[in-house]
């Protein structure tokens, strides 16, 4: 059975008149038969947790209630995901970098775009900003990262991007890199951020792992954030079910093992100053997430068990304690975070939170038409969602 007729989403696009799989044009708006398997499409599901902020979504980021057409040679969820970074372009941005200390002797490095040229916000004091968050081994290079700078250039913005410790070429000065629990990094950039706009509005943006890391702040500092609202992209919810899907074989072939290399190269580069405190041996002989976690990253952040840990940087739990506007994307056939595991109920029972949930689109994919170089559909949703709350924000921010 395919997938949307089990889940039932939201309204079947089934064809119509015009659209005969005998028409020599087939635009991304038909639905195709692919090896004898129907494509269904659906509109994607919106969950809100208030009449109020669902209203606010569908007026100023109609988007969301618009049926999203996967690229048609392009529709499966792990084919999203491995050919986006190689098929989308990658806009050019110039950054400002900036090096800031933490307490405990580290550094962690800021990209800014600030956007001097903006004519909607000539002020630079009050121009809103956004904080970029990217994935588990992503920085300010990455594709996706570089269209929401340029979505929100657009828009008279002003982004600044948090790279991880030791990810975007700087050196660690501690033996500490990150993990998705421990969010003492990012509330010291929040806060750093905040102090030199403290007159302009500040919006968080969170990719995959950077959406969890934000997703804990949030469910750790409810109203207590110098954030006015937020916004999550593919993030994964439930950490046990995530590494269970990526252990099965095709997505261990495809994505696991290359993840955990590429985590493995990190701790390479950073040898020197990790091996005073870790058995690197161990740590480079993992095959999978799981078993890089359990030798390191676990180990780094003194949980006594990887389930422990896992437990603790899953973010479905904490959803209950978010105190500000919060916006997810997630996909149904998104393996790094399977669509059984994101808390669509307990969405409904906070009033400042909405998911978005789309049938196809893999991981941070969301590809759409027929040659999928630029804007993507969660490019449009972050546009839309960012816009919205930096114009129209006070509707909704009192909730």
């Amino acid at each position: 059975m395919p997938l949307l007729q089990e889940i039932q989403l939201g309204q079947k696009e089934p064809f119509g008149k015009g659209n005969s799989l005998s028409s020599p044009f087939l635009t991304s708006k038909h639905l195709l038969r692919l090896q004898s398997r129907e494509i269904a499409l659906a509109k994607p599901q919106l969950v809100a947790g208030s009449k109020r902020f669902c209203c606010f979504l569908k007026k100023y980021c109609p988007v969301v209630t618009e049926t999203y057409y996967p690229t048609i040679w392009c529709w499966e969820g792990r084919a999203q995901t491995l050919l986006r970074p190689f098929i989308t372009s990658k806009p050019q941005v110039q950054y400002r970098n900036e090096l800031i200390k933490t307490t405990d002797g580290g550094q962690i490095s800021l990209d800014w775009f600030d956007n001097h040229d903006s004519v909607r916000y000539p002020d630079d004091s009050t121009r809103p900003t956004i904080l970029v968050l990217p994935g588990l081994t992503g920085t300010s290079k990455e594709s996706y990262v570089l269209h929401m700078i340029q979505q929100s250039k657009k828009l008279g913005y002003r982004c600044v991007v948090f790279n991880n410790r030791g990810t975007a070429g700087e050196d660690l000065l501690t033996p500490r890199t990150y993990c998705a629990a421990n969010t003492e990094d990012l509330e010291a950039v929040i806060h750093h951020v905040h102090n030199l706009h403290a007159s302009a509005p500040l919006l968080a943006a969170g990719v995959s792992m950077g959406g969890m890391l934000l997703l804990n702040y949030l469910g750790k500092t409810g109203r207590e954030t110098p954030l006015m609202a937020a916004a999550v992209f593919s993030p994964g919810w439930n950490i046990f079910a995530s590494v269970e899907s990526l252990e099965k074989p095709l997505n261990w072939f495809l994505f696991n093992y290359y993840l955990t290399t590429c985590l493995q190269s990190s701790v390479s580069r950073h040898q020197k100053m990790l091996e005073k405190l870790f058995d690197l041996d161990l740590v480079m002989k993992a095959k999978t997430i799981r078993e890089f976690d359990k030798q390191f990253t676990s180990v780094m952040f003194g949980y006594p068990t990887i389930e422990d840990y896992y437990e603790d940087a899953s973010p479905y739990h904490k959803l209950k304690s978010v105190g500000i506007p919060l916006l997810c994307l997630n996909s149904l056939d998104d393996v790094f975070s399977p669509g059984h595991a994101v808390p669509v109920e307990m969405a409904k029972q906070n009033p400042n939170v909405a998911i978005v949930l789309t049938s196809c689109g893999g991981h941070i994919g969301f590809l759409e038409g027929m040659w999928p170089r630029n804007c993507t559909y969660m490019d449009r949703v972050f546009k839309q969602y960012v816009q919205a709350i930096f114009e129209h924000g006070k509707q909704i921010i009192s909730m």
